[in-house]
């Protein structure tokens, strides 16, 4: 049995829809794996498949030694707290410890972890399904010798790894995928609805559409959810927003100015806030217009 991380003792935080795949994963490339999870049950099903559960971050960080620590959280806050926070990984934090984040994170915090210890940002795109198949594409941004050091690690969880450059240039990247998605949802919803209201049926719109220059992967994977009106959360549209503010913090501050952005942030504010749908999975946009 191929087993490229074989004695590698390594940390996990955050066993969500994406983390707990990417851990097993680790796992079963021969690392030994120590979790650590807010709620108990993923923490728990980790230890049925061979993993360890910490008792507390600091207790995952001495357990990790000098070795590699994930982290898969769901905001910058989040992050801050986990790592840096008074009861987070940095009480027993190892000097020679490497900590990879693939998570969404601010760019200019993601700058600032990283000048306090050694650090890789590496986001990930793909979703739960990415996960599941290991093959998530990941943006990373680091110094090159960090990157170098987490690169069997991400050559693991992901099929294509790409170095952009050093730490934020990752989350940048991540926040222009972002923004790629955010509006693709948009349109693919607003594309199939328009076809319903005209009479036709979405889900033959959508097989139509597949192969011709619209073709995208959103179109493929959320425009069926769409059609089968199943808005079961993969991603969740309050994360989606919390990423498309993001990319409007990072577009303020390199003086970038674009009106369908900020259309595009008034449709995922009001899809969580004024409708109250943030737990509903982000292709759950198109309930706006069939609302309308």
């Amino acid at each position: 049995m191929n087993a490229p991380l074989s004695g590698q003792r390594m940390g996990f935080v955050g066993l969500g829809n994406m983390g707990r795949a990417m851990a097993r994963h680790l796992h079963h490339a021969g690392a030994e794996v120590v979790v650590w999870n807010r709620s108990a049950v993923p923490a728990e099903a980790a230890v049925a498949l061979g993993m360890r559960r910490a008792a507390s971050l600091s207790d995952l960080a001495r357990a990790v030694g000098p070795g590699v620590i994930c982290l898969n959280l769901t905001t910058t806050q989040v992050v801050e707290e986990v790592v840096f926070g008074p009861n987070g990984l940095i009480a027993g934090l190892d000097p020679g410890a490497l900590i990879i984040d693939f998570g969404t994170t601010g760019v200019p915090e993601t700058k600032q972890f990283a000048s306090r210890v050694t650090w890789v940002d590496a986001p990930v795109s793909g979703g739960q399904v990415g996960a599941e198949a290991a093959d998530l594409t990941i943006m990373a941004g680091g110094t090159e010798a960090a990157f170098q050091r987490a690169l069997p690690v991400l050559q693991i969880v992901g099929r294509r790894v790409t170095h952009l450059g050093p730490n934020g240039a990752g989350q940048v990247t991540k926040l222009a995928n972002q923004l790629i998605v955010a509006q693709t949802i948009d349109a693919v919803a607003q594309a199939l609805r328009l076809a319903e209201l005209a009479g036709l049926d979405a889900a033959q719109v959508r097989e139509a559409l597949l192969g011709g220059f619209a073709e995208s992967r959103i179109l493929k994977l959320h425009g069926e959810r769409m059609a089968r009106r199943d808005f079961q959360a993969g991603g969740r549209a309050e994360l989606q927003l919390k990423d498309v503010r993001l990319i409007c913090d990072l577009a303020a501050s390199v003086g970038f100015h674009s009106p369908t952005l900020d259309t595009c942030r008034s449709q995922w504010e009001t899809l969580v806030h004024e409708k109250g749908l943030g737990d509903v999975d982000h292709s759950g946009l198109f309930l706006l217009y069939e609302d309308r």
